[in-house]
């Protein structure tokens, strides 16, 4: 299992903290589009680093074409020599529409597509084929050899997508590399209904799951003291029920037998009641959501629960003192 770390959106920040991920032994460090540009930090750690591999977790695809995402997927991939993860998400319509104002329509069918596109527009690149990608959303046509890159000696980054529901994580097994899993899931939710998705995807691309990587974020509750577990424990819950009050995550907690709960987050949010939110996740949910425990028991607990299922886990450990996040890092790297 492969342990990735996340860089800061603090531009200033990143030459230090990708040294410090590269030598505490991370396979990855990443980056997700919230108040910041998510591509800028992975070139500032491209320049200040040597083998770690680097990763959007996520970057909004629907706000940018297939063209833009090839470029830019491209050129960091051939500046870090290869290292790029290009891990795209779909975001919610009201983002899209309402933040970016961009299109949204039949999302899954959509991100199909777009990936395909972006996958023609490199086969053009580095392969030489005509470029002719003429879908339902998207049409690429046209490109001469001044848009051309020609240091494509690495060729296309890999490309990992995002998904909660079945459409969108089969959409992943078919023409992605690999699977973001939401960290709004479940064991149960990601036995039941995540990887059948992903089997069904794989079937229809005539590939092996050996061929396809999924990626955990994971929610960790821990702490070297009863303040700081406690601490933890109050934002986990928080970002959980940030997630629930989301209607599009809603079979999540349907799959657990607590769908009305996604109700009453979801009117709270709209009244502003963030910090109130949490308090309406117990004790149990939590424990559904999250590894809970003391440090030593933090790899146990990842190991048991998706050992035999993700290939890779970015859980935050910045709560743990060096020495833990290595002993965390150096078992579960181990399985």
């Amino acid at each position: 299992m492969k342990v990735d770390g996340g860089l800061p959106s603090d531009l200033h920040e990143v030459p230090g903290r990708i040294r410090d991920l590269e030598d505490a032994g991370f396979a990855a460090a990443m980056t997700a589009e919230t108040s910041h540009d998510p591509f800028f930090p992975l070139l500032l750690a491209a320049e200040h680093s040597e083998r770690i591999e680097l990763m959007t977790s996520i970057a909004v695809a629907f706000a940018r074409s297939p063209m833009t995402l090839a470029n830019v997927g491209h050129d960091l991939n051939a500046y870090s020599k290869g290292r790029l993860i290009l891990g795209l998400g779909s975001q919610i319509r009201p983002h899209i529409t309402k933040r970016f104002s961009m299109p949204w329509s039949s999302p899954a069918a959509r991100m199909r597509e777009m990936i395909l596109a972006m996958r023609a527009i490199w086969r053009n690149w580095y392969e030489g084929e005509r470029l002719r990608f003429q879908g339902d959303f998207y049409s690429h046509t046209l490109m001469t050899p001044m848009f051309t890159p020609t240091d494509t000696e690495y060729g296309p980054p890999r490309v990992f997508l995002a998904a909660v529901g079945p459409l969108m994580t089969e959409v992943a097994g078919e023409v992605a590399d690999g699977l973001i899993v939401h960290p709004f899931t479940t064991r149960s939710y990601m036995r039941d209904t995540t990887l059948p998705a992903i089997e069904r995807g794989l079937a229809t691309s005539g590939r092996d799951r050996s061929d396809f990587q999924i990626s955990y974020p994971g929610f960790i509750v821990s702490g070297h003291d009863e303040k700081t577990f406690e601490e933890t424990k109050q934002a986990v819950k928080k970002q959980i029920s940030f997630y629930g009050s989301t209607p599009a995550y809603r079979p999540v907690l349907e799959s657990e037998g607590w769908g009305d709960l996604q109700l009453e987050l979801n009117r709270m949010s709209k009244q502003g009641q963030w910090d109130e939110m949490g308090l309406l996740i117990t004790d149990k949910m939590l424990d559904a959501f999250a590894v809970v425990g003391e440090p030593d028991g933090i790899a146990a607990g990842v190991l048991s629960r998706y050992g035999d299922v993700v290939d890779r886990i970015s859980p935050s450990l910045r709560f743990l003192d060096t020495r833990t996040q290595r002993n965390v890092i150096a078992a579960l790297s181990a399985n």
